[in-house]
């Protein structure tokens, strides 16, 4: 058995291990181990059978599972190596993020009763596992160990395992490697504290009929005091009392697209909630009772969210036809009655959300390929800037030095002035966006489907700092006190020191997070939307 191994780790240091200077390496990292070149090999996977056997066997009866990519060869392997030591062992893998096609599994292949131990090629931080671990224990399935062919920190850096009672097995630790390879650690391995996880749900509610195959930025939740608002695939717009999550009263819109029936987010304002629907309509519905204030229904759907100025009592929307002479508008509405005051129409398809600039007087709006500066009170044109993607969201400005910031599709975060729409800084990013920026202390952080989210200094235009997730972003951030928030793909809630982009805390959910969260400062609860229709009320543990 000892052959075995040291017959692995000779390979691991001949093959697997990958160094900048052989091949370019993404991330800014100098080394890698790259097991996937190695694990379709008959003979390298035996030796890896062989050896978790002898690592495991005390365990067993068990199941294996893995996430894909690299555990699927590895527990497919293991249980035939399995079968051939006269034991049975289920197998299974659970997909980075659900399917979107077909039957939108989750997890690929039947999970049983019986104890599971999840193995991967590597295990850093432990994050993939523990996203495993809580899908499965949402199912009332048991994880009883995790294993990974090489382990990277200490054993007592794994708290998360620890604490529910979860083994940790590895074949070795990047210490075994330290006098062969140049895999100088940039982190004291022995020091660094593991990231917390000190968000606790205080309750948890879905709706029916979830739109699993649509993955984009749905209704993000609106709050007051006592009830949050959003809309749902099937139709419905919901409020919830904040304090348990029960219906307090819900508005069903019975017509409009199969695919995305309620996707506008609601625009609270004085007792009134504002958001439109795939029917073609916008509603102003009483906050505290679901009642109709007055209906809009000249347009034939509506996905942009409705922005609210109080100050000269206009609502801003844009509006979708299934006309070749008019595929989309802006509209201003009077917020009392919902007549129209202006409408501009738009050369394309109105995807976008407006926003308002009280200090200018200005409603920024992007249809087709180009973003426009219109007077807020007259709808008067004042200025166009064109590029060479879409708005697939909204705006934010920077009041106190007349800046507004957006993210195309076409890859750039753009910085104009609000006033006269002249380009100060054009960001590149690796792929495009469809997320809002947040704009906080002359600072823009705006996520990107490339998986990262940037902090840019807007008096700069320079990346200050990014900070990658596990998965695309359709969230777009909020600001906590001095931490910004932002949901992944990878079902993960990061919480980010705002000044240095350091991940502070995490909530690992189950499904991608495609929505900004709601937050009360009044009784610190976080509200967190999931594209499934899910919402989880959470609270922060200040002590963890």
């Amino acid at each position: 058995m000892e052959t075995k191994r040291e017959n692995l780790k000779r390979l691991i240091e001949r093959e697997v291990f990958v160094t900048k200077e052989q091949e370019a390496i993404a991330g800014g990292s100098n080394w890698i181990f790259d097991f996937r070149r190695v694990l379709l090999r008959a003979e390298v996977l035996d030796w890896i059978g062989e050896l978790f056997w002898e690592k495991c066997k005390g365990e067993y009866p068990f199941q294996v599972g893995g996430v894909e990519v690299a555990g699927i060869p590895l527990f497919t392997a293991l249980v035939i190596k399995l079968r051939e030591k006269g034991e049975d062992a289920n197998g299974f893998f659970i997909r980075k993020s659900r399917k979107k096609t077909g039957l939108l599994r989750m997890i690929e292949g039947a999970v049983t009763d019986e104890k599971i131990i999840l193995v991967d090629d590597t295990m850093n931080t432990g994050k993939s596992f523990i996203r495993q671990i809580e899908v499965l224990e949402s199912l009332g399935k048991k994880v009883g160990a995790v294993f990974a062919i090489l382990r990277y920190r200490d054993l007592s850096y794994y708290t998360y395992f620890h604490e529910r009672g979860i083994r940790v097995f590895s074949l070795f630790e990047l210490d075994d490697f330290k006098g062969s390879l140049a895999v100088k650690n940039n982190i004291d391995k022995k020091k660094e504290e593991p990231v917390p996880m000190p968000f606790a749900p205080q309750w948890y509610w879905r709706s029916e009929k979830p739109n699993l195959s649509r993955v984009c930025a749905k209704s993000a939740p609106a709050i007051d005091e006592k009830r949050i608002y959003f809309g749902t695939d099937e139709g419905s717009f919901w409020a919830l009392n904040q304090s348990d999550g029960s219906v307090t009263w819900k508005h069903t819109t019975l017509f409009g697209s199969k695919e995305r029936k309620t996707f506008s987010s609601p625009f609270l304002s004085d007792g009134t909630v504002y958001f439109g629907a795939s029917d073609g309509n916008v509603y102003a519905l009483d906050a505290e009772t679901g009642k109709k204030k007055w209906v809009f229904m000249e347009a034939d759907w509506v996905q942009s969210s409705p922005c609210v100025a109080p100050d000269i009592g206009l609502v801003f929307v844009g509006l979708e036809f299934g006309l070749w002479s008019k595929r989309g508008s802006l509209v201003a509405l009077d917020a009392e009655t919902g007549k129209k005051k202006w409408e501009v129409p738009m050369s394309g398809p109105a995807l976008s959300s407006p926003a308002y600039s009280k200090r200018y007087g200005t409603v920024v709006f992007g249809a087709d390929d180009s973003v426009s500066g219109f007077d807020a009170k007259t709808g008067k044109l004042l200025w166009t800037f064109g590029m060479e993607g879409q708005v697939r969201e909204s705006f934010a400005f920077d009041e106190s030095s007349g800046r507004v910031v957006f993210g195309s599709t076409d890859s750039h975060v753009y910085v104009l002035e609000t006033r006269t729409g002249k380009l100060l800084h054009a960001v590149k990013t690796n792929e495009a966006i469809w997320t809002t920026p947040l704009v906080y202390d002359h600072f823009a952080y705006v996520a990107s489907l490339d998986k990262n989210l940037y902090c840019i200094n807007l008096d700069t235009g320079a990346v200050v700092w990014t900070f990658a997730t596990k998965g695309r972003i359709f969230s777009s951030p909020e600001m906590v006190g001095d931490k910004v928030y932002i949901g992944s793909n990878d079902g993960r809630l990061y919480e980010l020191d705002a000044l240095t982009g350091r991940e502070t805390a995490f909530f690992q959910a189950i499904e991608r997070i495609t929505d900004k969260i709601a937050y009360n400062k009044n009784t610190g609860a976080f509200f967190l939307l999931t594209y499934a229709n899910e919402l989880y009320c959470l609270k922060k543990d200040e002590n963890e």
